[in-house]
């Protein structure tokens, strides 16, 4: 396995997207969407010091979170990445894009690069990915995805786990 933190943070480029780390810059963008240990962001302030953990857990090579970014604009319009497991060699993978871009693909094309890199660069050996059982958008995305069922969880959340058909 190849764990973070890596000598140059992974760029990943799609046609329509660029998956890249957040700068200090990007947290304006990105408040209403921020989340750390399920707790949200209230102030650019709050997303910010969120980001700092999340950048001190990359560095500590337990998570990569990347900033989803609009090819063409540059803006940050969502988040993704990997936030535990890797000591197992599993990926929880997590994310979540504002919602004036939701339904328009973004996140679809963010997930097929994001399970790319983790099978490919990482060495994951396997893919999870929570979601609550109300979360229909979230759902379909990873069922669309290769993503299948495993479990029901407590909160009424459900696990997926990534099936591999490359």
């Amino acid at each position: 396995m190849k764990l973070p933190p890596y000598d140059k943070f992974p760029e990943i480029i799609s046609d329509t997207i660029v998956l890249r780390q957040i700068q200090i810059d990007d947290i304006k963008d990105i408040v209403k969407i921020s989340f750390y240990d399920s707790r949200p962001a209230m102030t650019v302030e709050d997303a910010t010091e969120m980001q700092d953990k999340i950048n001190l857990d990359y560095q500590n090579g337990l998570s990569i979170h990347w900033g989803i970014a609009d090819k063409n604009t540059n803006e940050i319009i969502g988040t993704l990445g990997y936030y535990r497991g890797f000591d197992k060699k599993v990926g929880e993978l997590g994310c979540v894009l504002r919602p004036e871009f939701r339904g328009k693909g973004f996140m679809t094309e963010a997930m097929k690069l994001a399970t790319e890199f983790g099978i490919n660069d990482i060495g994951l050996t396997k893919i999870i990915a929570i979601t609550t059982k109300q979360n229909n958008s979230a759902t379909k995305l990873l069922e669309r995805l290769n993503f299948i069922k495993i479990a029901n969880l407590q909160d009424d959340e459900i696990e997926y786990q990534f099936v591999n058909n490359l």
